[in-house]
């Protein structure tokens, strides 16, 4: 039970930090990556699919994983 209640302060922690920094965080690149697509619908609506973007933050945070176990 320890270990979970630890993951779950450093989720916290983590999530605090990004919110403190969020306004600079928000004008990092990611999310506008060349292949990130977005197909426009009919009234207005759009289908946003970040496939670059989600590469690249599952490489980032395996290496990071393996890094500090």
């Amino acid at each position: 039970m320890a270990r979970v209640q630890k993951l779950l302060i450093i989720l916290g922690l983590a999530l605090l930090v990004a919110g403190l920094l969020w306004p600079w965080l928000k004008q990092v690149p990611l999310g506008r990556l060349p292949g990130d697509l977005v197909i426009p619908r009919g009234t207005g609506g759009r289908l946003y699919l970040p496939i670059t973007t989600m590469i690249l933050l599952s490489v980032i945070l395996s290496l990071l994983l393996r890094l500090f176990r």
